[in-house]
């Protein structure tokens, strides 16, 4: 007796695949594709690479919005050299960035720590920390915070009570900047959520086995959570730096619209929007931006190049 498998009952119906077909139904896909990714393209174009293109040839020219480009070559950019608030702007953004990033890091990481354990009421208190992130950029608080800071307000009374010198901090050269880093770091709810689904990752056999062998509480975080913390650690250095470099809202708002006193809040973006809108002089504020750009990439180059040293990846360790 002989077997025979039954074939499928549509075998019988098919035909071979007509010649360029395949080619002619992904071409349909990929048609498909570009349809629905055209908007995201459009925006892109006209948004974001036409205005950088424009920005660029701009640095290079005379330009004050009225009249039609002049081509001047590298001018903007020997004159921002050669231009004391330039120098001051630069002088005090990097202040900012090497004053304000560090402490917000370190306020996320602590409170990071302290809201990994587990405790009553952790989502509400997640929610509180994370709150200031949502709010801190907008311009009512920076109204806020210069009512905060201003001579006779909150500070003020809260720092003659405790015995320290009264006077309010937005009207003083030397303390202006320093309620702009405390703003920044108020606003450390962003980099403490990043931190907190980094903790979440490390393994607690680890710091079972550790606590067997005797580490204390400080040797633990130093040669476990750090460690493999780095990469989470790495992205909101870098993130973070980048968006210190930005500052310009808090900034502006502060100071009143003037940057000052005496240049204490001239941040870059500050400066760049005064010679471009204040001044006319959107050459110089072109070639200002694309300095900027450079700056940024540059600090980005040198942080990707430290990492070799401090960041560990689960995969350097296999």
């Amino acid at each position: 007796m002989t077997l025979v498998k039954d074939s499928p009952p549509d075998a019988a119906q098919r035909r071979p695949e007509a010649p360029g077909a395949a080619k002619r139904r992904r071409s349909g896909d990929n048609l498909a594709g570009y349809l629905f990714m055209s908007p995201w393209i459009a925006g892109f174009l006209l948004l974001t690479a036409g205005p950088m293109a424009a920005s660029l040839y701009f640095a290079f020219t005379d330009y004050n919005l009225f009249d039609a480009p002049r081509w001047i070559g590298f001018d903007n950019f020997t004159t921002m050299f050669d231009d004391p608030r330039w120098q001051k702007s630069v002088e005090v953004t990097a202040k900012y960035v090497v004053i304000g990033t560090p402490l917000k890091l370190l306020l996320a990481l602590g409170v990071a720590l302290l809201l990994a354990r587990s405790r009553r009421g952790q989502a509400f208190y997640r929610a509180a920390f994370y709150a200031p992130s949502l709010i801190g950029a907008s311009v009512s608080v920076g109204f806020v915070w210069r009512a905060l800071f201003s001579d006779d307000a909150v500070v003020d009374h809260a720092q003659s009570f405790l015995g320290f010198p009264s006077g309010g901090w937005v009207g003083d050269p030397e303390r202006v900047l320093y309620s702009l880093v405390a703003l920044t770091v108020w606003q450390f709810g962003a980099p403490m959520v990043i931190f907190l689904a980094g903790l979440k990752q490390v393994p607690k056999e680890l710091y079972e086995a550790a606590e067997v062998d005797g580490a204390g509480p400080l040797r633990r975080f130093w040669s476990i959570t750090l460690p493999l913390l780095s990469p989470v650690l790495f992205f909101n250095v870098l993130l973070e730096t980048i968006h210190s470099f930005q500052i310009f809202g808090s900034a502006y708002v502060v100071s009143n619209a003037t940057c000052g006193p005496a240049d204490a809040t001239l941040v870059y973006t500050c400066y760049l929007y005064q010679k471009g809108f204040r001044e006319s002089q959107m050459g110089f504020a072109s070639a200002m931006a694309w300095m900027l750009l450079l700056a940024v990439a540059l600090v980005t180059a040198v942080l990707f190049w430290s990492q070799k040293r401090w960041v560990h990846y689960e995969e350097d360790a296999r």
